[in-house]
């Protein structure tokens, strides 16, 4: 059986007095797509944070990548895991030409300045970009590109650094259709490559899961609802007992739809 990727271990974060995060026990396998979906306030981001070694939790004990966190230099882990975030994306200056956004994932910084990249690297970056439908972009600001083409250079960044996990928090939030669906696609796509990487994507709405994605994670108030292989998981009652509302899910080709019962 290989390692985990990730291994939380009664993981619980209080920040002032209030507690985000409540005795999470989470497993991830190098060839698992996890969705972690929750109301908001679930504590989702917070989780996917500690899995992006950006938090140590108050207490219980989280491993990436084989590395304790508290026991480790999280300049050794990060290198080696893969971000798109919301947070990450306000890192990014409008002025940057997507080439060198992706481009500059290969020393983790935001912003070229005097690196020095060889053509193994540059190379590297425009098939990425191509990866993710960007080819026709690349001399763009990334100032000027749509809410979906900037969202699709962020995992394009993310991935450039051949990471070990993929982290993405709520890729498609914002997206009108057409975005939201190409971007599903091409996350499906990747999904089920066998090369690719764990994934961890954090959503709101099981319309944004895509296809190829093995194991679901439910959170409501810090705490884990459900966890395990997506076809057994996401199920009418599990996010009812998540939301706190009467949920009906129906599936078809291996997209979700839920609504109120």
């Amino acid at each position: 059986m290989s390692s985990p990727v990730l291994d939380f271990s009664k993981v619980s974060v209080v920040r002032g007095g209030t507690r985000i995060l409540d005795q999470v026990n989470w497993v991830v396998l190098p060839d698992e797509r996890w969705v972690i979906l929750g109301p908001n306030g679930a504590g989702k981001t917070t989780l996917l944070q500690i899995a992006a070694a950006a938090m140590h939790p108050t207490s219980g004990v989280a491993t990436l990548l084989g590395e304790r966190l508290g026991k480790s230099d999280v300049f050794d882990i990060k290198p080696r895991i893969g971000l798109a975030s919301s947070a990450m994306a306000k890192r990014i200056p409008a002025d940057e030409v997507v080439l060198d956004v992706v481009l500059t994932a290969a020393y983790a910084v935001t912003g070229r300045w005097n690196e020095v990249y060889e053509d193994v690297d540059v190379n590297r970056a425009r098939r990425v970009l191509a990866e993710w439908k960007l080819s026709a972009f690349d001399d763009r600001r990334f100032g000027t590109l749509s809410d979906g083409e900037q969202k699709r250079v962020q995992i394009a960044r993310a991935v450039m650094a051949d990471p070990e996990v993929l982290l993405l928090d709520e890729p498609a939030a914002s997206l009108d259709l057409g975005s939201r669906e190409e971007l599903l696609q091409l996350l499906g796509g990747f999904a089920s490559n066998p090369k690719s990487p764990a994934m961890v994507m954090v959503t709101h709405h099981v319309e944004e899961i895509p296809p190829g994605f093995s194991h679901v994670l439910l959170l409501a108030g810090g705490a884990v609802t459900a966890a395990g292989p997506i076809g057994e998981v996401l199920t009418s009652e599990n996010l009812t007992a998540t939301f706190g509302l009467p949920i009906e899910l129906t599936s078809s080709d291996g997209r979700f739809t839920a609504r109120a019962a």
